[in-house]
């Protein structure tokens, strides 16, 4: 389950509150996984809104590592429990640990998403991350919110993918666009 190791929360909460005060537009935090696999559900909703207050007016993203939740349900349940405990935007993962974005857990955040804002009214931003490399592909992500959210959430405050790899498809389908010709991923940027 990732790295072993973890700083305490007051360490955390210090540095969230000092990037805040130097002007960060936004904090990323990853829940505890192991406690919510243990089902000390407390706790992460505790870690999580303990963050989300120090980061003040900042935004907080908090990533969710949905390759270490096992399922479906806990990745609705981690999304809802992430929402209410403050989080403006939900991410998937990281990109670190595999499988991270894939289109059923994107779809599950979505929904979850959707559901929190049909009850609060509040709209709460996503971003898949890790494993979309493809412009063809993030087109099928794009269409899922689309069809699962609606308009508002086509914008960068809303929704975000989370891809270098995506970024050098895309120049190169651009250049394609332009001169008629694929170049090589060497003349774009680096991942």
């Amino acid at each position: 389950m990732g790295r072993n190791w973890k700083y305490p929360l007051r360490t955390r909460l210090e540095e969230t509150r000092r990037a805040a005060s130097d002007g960060a537009d936004e904090i990323d935090m990853v829940i505890d996984r192991g406690a919510f696999l243990a089902g000390d559900l407390a706790r992460v909703f505790d870690e999580i809104a303990s963050v989300k207050t120090a980061c003040g007016a900042t935004h907080l993203k908090v990533i969710l590592e949905t390759g270490e939740l096992v399922t479906y349900d806990n990745v609705r349940l981690a999304s809802r429990l992430a929402m209410e405990a403050g989080a403006d935007f939900i991410k998937t993962s990281t990109g670190k640990v595999q499988p991270a974005a894939t289109m059923p857990v994107t779809l599950v955040m979505l929904e979850a998403i959707r559901d929190y804002f049909f009850q609060t009214g509040i709209r709460i931003g996503m971003k898949p991350a890790g494993g979309i490399r493809k412009a063809k592909q993030s087109l099928a992500y794009l269409v899922m919110v689309k069809e699962t959210l609606g308009d508002d959430w086509l914008t960068p405050d809303l929704f975000r993918f989370g891809a270098s790899t995506l970024l050098n498809d895309v120049l190169m389908q651009i250049a394609r666009t332009v001169d008629g010709r694929y170049q090589s991923a060497d003349y774009f940027s680096l991942p």
